[in-house]
């Protein structure tokens, strides 16, 4: 028997507060979560083509930790995780990026969370010769199928902690805009009242909108959703007015024709004050009679045409704004399934923040909050755990020339996973897990007391399981071919190593230790929920645990001419190596037609390209990008151009850092240190 969802809202809010406060007390207690650097974006995409590409000097002057949260230095931020996640890294601040607790700093919050229990979220990937449909990536998998596990009250319990968080963030003169629609809107509106105060209810905003409908023989269509606009205090938030123009037809005979050719009409003059009649005779507003009354003039606006009058009128709570504007093949379309009008947006945000204000989207989808808040001069931070979301954003970003943003992820996502399990406590007993699910036997303590280490029985192959607390990196690697050559005798013919997370230089560490015969490959994302979920013997009976090689990129030698002051550098990509396809969320027809990719056209998979001619070794400075949808470079949507030319200034040595995402969202880099006297 379904639970009746109005008996479960206590406990989903009680759950929600217990969440929320168990969060915050990690947070004083100084344990608390870090957000990862992976572009500091300089946008500049690539619009001449093959090597005549330019860049700018590189701003070395730049400095990432100069931020200070009160606009002095501010970065803006695309961050790639759960937003639960990136909430709590924003309510501790950002140490790395000089960021302070953002906690009551917040001015204006906009979020449009998922409605649907029975989307799958795929993603339509054009490819030279075909079309794939992308199922989310594993760990979005879990996180859609948590929220909507037992329909609205999973949703509920998954927005309730959110919900708080964002209390916790919003300035008191602060509003939170939840956009939703009729799957949940009056549970919602109870659980908001719950969270933020019945008292503090601003707003129920109807947005009707055009667009196609299905016929229906027992419901009128539904052509709206409802936005909840919250205040942090409804005593002092911000509201300003604004204002829309209705036009009617316009008979000038209805009408006086002052001097200057504009139209008006009169009104008595009421309560005016003496002083108010003559600054507005002073203005020319007053119409004398014979007698010596005054009347107020108000003067018509009329259209550029002159047919139509135009009333200014305030805006008020049904908002009629189309979305035909996001039609295929416009502009403002992303492509993104549930992407918003700007002009949605820009009603929102011009209502409720000033420019220099800082607004949040912690669901981010197409961008559409932040693109709106850069093009209003709003500071901004948007967020998703969708990696193709995360990729739409950082075009649409680009495309639109923002100001130099960060690109970051949850820097410690399995480790901050790996604490909230319930089943295993310490990392050796996990170590001992990924080992047997591999297929690999223990070591006993007598032969060993490092519990991450094991062996396949009956050959010579040795089995290292990294730890989820940290990144596999070239000192991982170190490690394991120093204990094939040694450990019980040094007698192995292969190592293995399984890791979690892992260096964005990891490619180069395996390429280093190639003759060592070391091999690396991914544990499955989402084992943590797997194992919650199934159990061990259960993944062990059914075989369903999959260890993936790791993808990587391959560009050629850097070809570097001295021209002045200058040095001009011609990059190329070579090659692209991607994953088994038995290891991407797809269907198996899918998975047929991606190899053919993989084999005809390998470059053809990578979606976006970015260098950092001046690496520093810590923060990849994107000074150049291009990507597929980028036709101003080369007329061709489903390719990015693959060489490039940068002017950059003269340096005896360099080091030249290119980094590449594919289509599934997989990130690869490549470093070359050039010697050039």
């Amino acid at each position: 028997m379904a639970k009746s969802l109005i008996e479960e809202l206590p406990r989903i809010v009680s759950e929600g507060r217990r969440e929320a406060a168990q969060i915050l007390e990690r947070l004083s207690s100084g344990t608390q979560i870090g957000l990862q650097t992976n572009e500091l974006v300089l946008p500049s995409k690539d619009v001449s083509g093959l090597f005549r590409g330019c860049t700018p000097q590189i701003p070395n002057a730049f400095n990432l930790a100069g931020g200070t949260g009160n606009g002095d230095g501010w970065m803006n931020r695309l961050i790639y995780g759960d937003n639960l996640l990136a909430m709590q890294a924003l309510l501790a601040g950002d140490a790395q990026t000089g960021l302070p607790s953002l906690r009551g700093k917040v001015d204006l919050i906009y979020i449009d969370p998922p409605f649907d229990s029975k989307a799958d979220y795929r993603t339509k990937i054009s490819l030279p010769g075909t079309d794939i449909q992308q199922k989310p990536t594993v760990i979005e998998q879990f996180a859609y199928a948590d929220t909507w596990e037992e329909g609205t009250i999973s949703y509920l319990k998954m927005l309730c902690p959110r919900i708080l968080l964002m209390k916790e963030l919003l300035a008191n003169t602060g509003s939170l805009y939840v956009h939703i629609d009729w799957h949940v809107g009056a549970y919602m509106k109870v659980l908001m009242d719950e969270i933020m105060g019945k008292e503090d209810f601003v707003n129920e905003i109807i947005w009707h909108y055009e667009g196609p409908q299905s016929p229906s023989p027992v419901k009128f269509a539904t052509k709206h959703d409802t936005i909840l606009r919250y205040s942090k205090d409804i005593t002092s938030t911000l509201v300003n007015e604004l204002y829309y123009y209705e036009e009617e037809p316009f008979n000038p005979t209805k009408y006086s024709l002052d001097e200057d050719g504009r139209y008006f009409y009169t009104i008595p003059k009421g309560d005016y004050t003496d002083e108010s009649i003559r600054r507005l005779d002073a203005e020319g507003k007053i119409l004398w009679n014979k007698n010596g009354n005054a009347r107020i003039k108000k003067f018509l606006e009329l259209s550029s045409d002159g047919t139509k009058m135009l009333k200014k009128k305030k805006i008020q709570d049904v908002w009629e704004i189309t979305s035909l504007g996001l039609a295929a093949g416009s502009k403002e379309n992303t492509g993104y399934a549930t992407q918003k009008p700007e002009a949605l947006l820009e009603r929102i945000i011009k209502a409720s923040s000033n420019p220099g204000d800082l607004v949040c989207d912690f669901f981010g989808g197409s961008g559409t909050t932040a693109a709106v808040a850069e093009r209003l001069g709003r500071r901004w931070i948007t967020c998703d755990i969708g990696k193709p979301a995360s990729l739409v954003m950082r075009k649409r970003f680009i495309d639109q020339e923002v100001k130099p943003f960060l690109y970051q992820s949850i820097g410690d996502y399995q480790k901050e996973a790996f604490r909230n399990n319930k089943r295993y406590k310490h990392v050796g007993d996990l170590s001992q897990v990924v080992l047997g699910l591999y297929g690999a036997l223990p070591f006993t303590p007598e032969q060993t007391n490092d519990r991450s280490f094991g062996y396949i029985k009956g050959t010579r192959t040795l089995v290292m399981a990294d730890s989820p607390n940290r990144l596999t990196t070239a000192a991982t690697i170190r490690k394991a071919v120093e204990a094939k050559a040694s450990l019980l005798g040094g007698d192995w013919e292969k190592v293995v190593v399984l890791g979690w997370n892992f260096a964005f230089d990891i490619s180069q560490a395996i390429q280093k230790y190639a003759d060592s015969k070391v091999e690396v490959l991914v544990i499955p994302p989402d084992l943590l929920d797997k194992l919650a979920k199934k159990g061990y013997r259960k993944l062990i009976d059914d075989r369903s645990v999959r260890f993936s090689s790791l993808q990587y990129l391959v560009a050629k030698p850097v070809a570097v001419t001295r021209q002045g002051e200058n040095d001009e550098l011609d990059i190329e990509l070579e090659n692209y190596v991607l994953l088994s396809p038995d290891n991407i969320p797809l269907d198996d027809k899918d998975k047929a037609a991606l190899q053919k990719v993989m084999n005809d056209d390998p470059l053809s998979l990578i979606e976006y390209w970015s260098i950092d001619p001046d690496y520093d070794g810590q923060t990849f400075r994107s000074t150049w990008q291009d990507y597929r949808e980028n036709t101003a470079s080369d007329n061709d949507p489903l390719h990015c151009v693959y060489k490039t030319r940068l002017r950059v200034p003269h340096k005896d040595s360099r080091q030249v850092c290119i980094k590449a995402v594919d289509v599934f969202g997989f990130e690869s880099q490549v470093v070359e240190t050039i010697h050039n006297s």
